[in-house]
């Protein structure tokens, strides 16, 4: 990281890390969307949005990685659900809304990062 003392236009220094932690976000929102393809790729993800977590405190990104993060956790917890009860139909049910919500989930956390917006309100 660049030294504090040397950084010419702090403002500058702040969007730069603002423009990153957007370009960042959008990455997860990628491997999130690959998981479909590739299932590793959302453990990654989720991975990334807790090591990274701290560059986002305070900004509009913070309410996209609240978003992703628990955009995983409730698929996996629906996909063991659905894994679990496969035995009997339903769980196939559960397991195609499931697919549903995350495609919808990653959709509108994608629209919303790159139109530069936040999930949703700070309260």
């Amino acid at each position: 990281m660049s030294d504090p003392r040397f950084i010419t236009n702090p403002q500058q220094h702040t969007s730069d890390k603002l423009h990153q932690t957007r370009t960042l976000t959008i990455i997860i929102y990628a491997l999130q969307a690959m998981s479909f393809l590739v299932g590793l790729t959302f453990l990654v993800a989720v991975i990334i949005n807790y090591i990274k977590r701290d560059d986002v405190r305070g900004s509009w990104l913070e309410s996209h990685f609240r978003w992703q993060i628990r955009t995983f956790w409730f698929c996996l917890l629906w996909g063991l659900l659905g894994a679990f009860l496969s035995a009997v139909v339903i769980g196939y049910f559960i397991l195609l809304a499931n697919a549903i919500w995350v495609i919808y989930r990653i959709a509108k956390g994608w629209i919303n990062v790159v139109d530069n917006k936040p999930m949703y309100k700070h309260r």
